[in-house]
């Protein structure tokens, strides 16, 4: 899918050239160890790079110059996947082939380089202006998790089960931890972001890799690092009480549960798990939502998520307050189905088939394409969709059995209204 090109020690080039796409799609990504500081400083930064430069010092004026380039799409996102922190610089433009002029694709480069390279700097620092700005855009973005409680319930599960753990991390710090931000700090971490971090860069589009590695190396003189090592399995701390219940001024029950597994995204069983989440409660034709939602009517929804990189499973349902001890016993009964190989044909068939159409479905765009591939290409630097699907096609009743009696359940979390409040959603 894409070629490797070493640009230098700690920075790679990975490149698609296809005639797929009519636009040329560019992903910068820098990586580094995750911590609840670093997650708040780098929320922060992604923003303030992404509304301001030296030479265009207002969002307003950056959206002109976008526009101009034919709509430019430019975003940069901050955001986790396992014990690392990512901010990307993404961009989608159109390929010069299709248009009347040269060098858009240049002028376009140029402006990344501005971005990244000519901050809005003021005496050696971020502007006061737009550094407070844009602390309090982050802090409301944290804040705004308390009004939803699905999210808000999710948020204290992880926290009370994963304690001092990356899974409890979230990819924008905490509230104290933006607060607390200085200004020199910010700085000091948007040049340790450009000179200590592992980058990945990615260009799906039209273009040949030598044409796209002379570019990167003109426009974007990373010099070379050696990137901090990231411990990708750190022990997975138990929780200080099995089963919590809250309370919060509202009227629907949130019931989340977190199992662990021994099986991580780097375990060759990884698409065992996978097919073993769609069937538990992955999907609308899962046992959760068939015999839970469905069949007993007791929730407004529930489903399952397998988070990869740590060995996790989620179970989520929204149910009346008075419920959950029926609902933990129902949820509990549809594990032991999956426990027993208790699996039908068609739940094992639809399972593969849903997994398949959402992958080839994801390589349908060039974001997609270079998502999937900077999670996989741990998995296999060839990495080819075919290599999936292939082994989801292999996986038997009996190692989702086998893979569901590796399961151990962690902690229960009840977030719930005040005694005596309605049901009603």
């Amino acid at each position: 899918m894409f070629d490797t090109i070493t640009i230098t020690d700690g920075v790679n080039l990975h490149v698609n050239e296809t005639k797929q796409f009519k636009t040329v799609s560019i992903a910068i990504k820098f990586k580094t160890g995750l911590t609840a500081g670093k997650a708040a400083a780098r929320s922060v930064l992604a923003n303030i790079l992404q509304h301001s430069n030296e030479n265009y010092p207002s969002h307003t004026a950056l959206r002109m110059v976008l526009d101009d380039l034919y709509g430019t799409s430019l975003y940069i996102d901050a955001t986790k996947r396992g014990s690392e922190h990512i901010v990307s610089l993404n961009v989608e433009t159109v390929n010069d082939q299709y248009l009347s002029e040269d060098g858009v694709l240049e002028k376009v480069l140029n402006l990344m380089h501005l971005i990244l390279f000519k901050p809005n700097f003021e005496n050696d620092l971020f502007k006061e202006t737009v550094f407070n700005r844009e602390k309090n855009v982050v802090k409301q973005r944290i804040e705004s998790i308390f009004d939803d409680k699905t999210r808000y319930a999710q948020h204290r599960l992880t926290e009370l089960a994963f304690a001092g753990h990356p899974a409890s991390i979230s990819a924008n710090g905490t509230i104290t931890d933006v607060e607390v931000l200085t200004n020199e700090a910010l700085r000091d971490v948007y040049r340790s972001m450009l000179t200590e971090d592992r980058i990945d860069i990615y260009t799906v589009g039209d273009l040949s890799a030598e044409t796209v590695a002379a570019y990167i190396q003109r426009y974007f003189p990373f010099g070379s690092r050696t990137p901090e090592s990231v411990q990708q399995h750190p022990e997975i701390p138990l929780p200080a009480a099995p089963r919590v219940t809250e309370t919060e001024d509202m009227k629907q029950g949130k019931l989340h549960i977190a199992y662990t597994s021994p099986v991580t995204f780097r375990d060759e069983k990884f698409p065992v798990m996978q097919l073993m989440n769609g069937v538990f409660g992955g999907y609308a034709h899962s046992k959760l939502f068939s015999n839970v939602r469905e069949k007993e009517s007791m929730a407004y929804y529930v489903s399952s998520s397998y988070s990869s990189q740590f060995g996790l499973l989620f179970v989520l349902a929204g149910i009346d307050q008075a419920m959950d001890e029926k609902a933990v016993r129902l949820i509990t009964e549809q594990l032991d189905d999956v426990k027993k190989g208790n699996i039908s044909d068609e739940e094992l068939g639809q399972t593969k088939a849903l997994l398949t159409n959402q992958l080839k479905e994801a390589l349908d765009s060039a974001r997609g394409q270079i998502e999937i591939y900077d999670q996989y290409m741990n998995l296999t630097p060839e990495f080819e969709s075919a290599y999936l699907i292939e082994k989801w096609q292999q996986v038997t009743k009996e190692e989702i059995a086998d893979a569901a009696n590796d399961l151990s359940l962690h902690m229960i979390y009840f977030l719930t209204g005040q005694e005596g409040e309605p049901n009603d959603e």
